[in-house]
């Protein structure tokens, strides 16, 4: 390989640039020793001071704990009435039972004929309701203890909706449709898909 002229004057002028370049990086280069930074001295006041505020702060915490042990038994206390089940259809299906149940215990029992089950909606922010509509043919007297043996019932559950139809004229029966709804916990309620406006 025969090199020209013009490669060796590059080649002379690159190397002197790397030497000029070392000796600057040599010259400017900060040392390697570790610089190590004395940690300030607190004074006797200053650590009585910062020691009476950290006491006050663990007094507290005692009087914390028993705040957030009472108001988490106060809100289980409450939840023992939202409807059990693992997916919105269970809870709608053990509502539909409850109200079955209350319905049989009437004198006479009531028959409902048909139940309608709607959509989950939320409730705030950690709970939802679900609904049960039932068709039902009974006197006013019974409807009225229907809905109070339903006021009864420990789970959360109220009524919702009544309408009513024209009372046959012989035996005083009247069509009635009925809603009721229970509050079960938020995550039960089928989370939406798709965009909303």
């Amino acid at each position: 390989m025969n090199l020209t002229d013009r490669d060796k004057r590059a080649l002379g002028l690159m190397a002197a640039a790397i030497v000029i370049a070392f000796i600057y990086w040599i010259a400017t280069r900060t040392p390697s020793t570790a610089t190590s930074v004395a940690a300030p001295v607190d004074s006797v006041g200053r650590s009585e001071k910062r020691l009476t505020t950290l006491r006050t702060a663990l007094a507290t915490v005692d009087g914390k704990e028993a705040v957030m042990k009472r108001a988490a038994a106060e809100l289980a206390d409450r939840e023992k009435g939202l409807l059990p089940g693992d997916t919105a259809n269970q809870a709608q299906a053990q509502l539909l039972q409850i109200i079955n149940r209350v319905a049989k215990e009437q004198t006479p029992p009531i028959e409902i004929r048909q139940a309608e089950f709607a959509q989950p909606r939320s409730f705030g922010d950690a709970y939802a309701v679900v609904t049960v509509a039932v068709n039902l043919d009974c006197r006013t007297d019974e409807l009225l203890n229907l809905v109070a043996g339903l006021s009864q019932q420990p789970e959360l559950i109220a009524t919702e909706e009544l309408r009513t139809g024209a009372a046959n004229p012989k035996t005083k029966r009247m069509a009635t449709r009925l809603a009721v709804s229970g509050v079960v916990p938020r995550k039960l309620m089928p989370e939406k898909k798709g965009l909303s406006f």
